[in-house]
C-alpha cells in the first residue's frame, strides 16, 4: 500500500477517515490556473496532484461551457476545481465516498471563488440528477467488481450524446477495463437512430469507448453516449438543480512537513 492509500494509517476510499484532520496548504497549477487549496490526511494524493489526474487535466478537451458535470472520485478536488475555472456557467458536481474529501472539494472551491460546485457523498447525491460530462480518475485498487459497479451506476447518468474520460493506468488494466466497457455498454443490440439529414433511420451502437491518448504510463478513455434513454433517471441533465469519494489509483509521494505550501503544475 503506498502512502497515498494510506496516509498516516488512513485509507483515501475510507467514508470516515480515522487519521487526524490535519490540514496543509498547496499551490497548484490546474489546466494553466494557479489555485491555493487545502489538503489533509486520509484524503487521496495529499501531497501533490497526482500523476493520474496531472494526465487526466492535460488530455482531456476543453469542456462545454453550459451543462451539469460530474467529477467522479473528487478527492480534495483538483478535477472539479478545473472544470468550474474552465465552465463557470456550468453546474460541477463532485462526488467521493470519503467525507473528509467531499468537505475539502467544498472548501477549496469557496476558497477559491467558485460557486458552481457542489460535492457530495454517493448517498447524498440526488438521484435524479444526470450529467452531460464526467471526468474521472477512478479507484482502480477497489478491486474490479466494485469498480464495475460504480462506473456502471454513475455512466448510467450520462445524457446521450455525452462524454465521459477517465485516466487508468496501462499496467493496472486500462486496455482490459475498455475492452470491458465496450463488450458490457453495447451488448445490446445496436439501436435505430433517425439521421435529420437524411430521414433515414441508422444503427448505431449505444456507446463509442475509445483509447484517445497515452502518457507517463497511463491511458486516456473516452466514452460516448450515442443513444439509448436520454433519461435514466428521469430528469434531464439541464434541470436547474444544485447541491451541495470514492478514490484514484495512487502513486507514491514523499511525504513533506505540514505546514510547508508548496507549487505544482499541470
Amino acid at each position: 500500500m503506498t502512502s497515498e492509500e494510506n496516509t498516516a494509517n488512513g485509507q483515501y476510499f475510507s467514508a470516515h477517515p480515522e487519521t487526524p484532520d490535519v490540514r496543509r496548504t498547496l499551490k497548484v497549477k490546474l489546466r494553466g490556473h494557479e489555485m491555493n487549496v487545502e489538503t489533509s490526511h486520509g484524503v487521496f494524493s495529499m501531497n501533490r496532484v497526482d500523476l493520474g489526474t496531472s494526465v487526466l487535466l492535460r488530455h482531456a478537451p476543453e469542456a462545454p461551457k453550459h451543462g451539469r458535470f460530474l467529477d467522479l472520485g473528487c478527492g480534495w478536488g483538483p478535477v472539479a476545481l478545473s472544470l468550474a475555472q474552465e465552465s463557470p456557467d456550468a453546474q460541477i458536481v463532485a462526488v467521493d465516498v470519503n467525507e473528509r474529501a467531499v468537505e475539502l472539494t467544498s472548501h477549496n472551491a469557496q476558497l477559491n471563488g467558485f460557486s458552481n460546485v457542489s460535492a457530495f457523498t454517493p448517498t447524498n447525491m440526488p438521484t435524479d440528477m444526470s450529467f452531460d460530462l464526467i471526468w474521472s480518475n477512478p479507484p482502480i485498487r477497489i478491486g474490479k467488481a466494485d469498480l464495475h459497479a460504480l462506473l456502471m451506476q454513475y455512466l448510467a447518468r450520462l445524457s446521450v450524446g455525452g462524454d465521459a474520460y477517465l485516466v487508468v493506468q496501462k499496467n493496472l488494466g486500462a486496455d482490459s477495463l475498455r475492452a470491458w466497457l465496450d463488450s458490457t455498454l453495447n451488448a445490446s443490440n445496436a439501436v435505430d437512430v433517425s439521421n435529420a439529414s437524411t430521414g433515414q433511420t441508422e444503427d448505431i451502437q449505444p456507446w463509442t469507448v475509445e483509447k484517445t491518448a497515452s502518457s507517463k504510463g497511463f491511458r486516456i478513455l473516452h466514452l460516448h453516449r450515442n443513444a439509448g434513454d436520454h433519461n435514466p433517471t428521469g430528469h434531464s441533465a439541464n434541470d436547474d438543480k444544485t447541491g451541495e469519494g470514492i478514490g484514484n489509483p495512487s502513486n507514491s509521494e514523499h511525504q513533506h512537513p505540514e505546514n510547508k505550501t508548496e507549487r505544482l503544475a499541470i
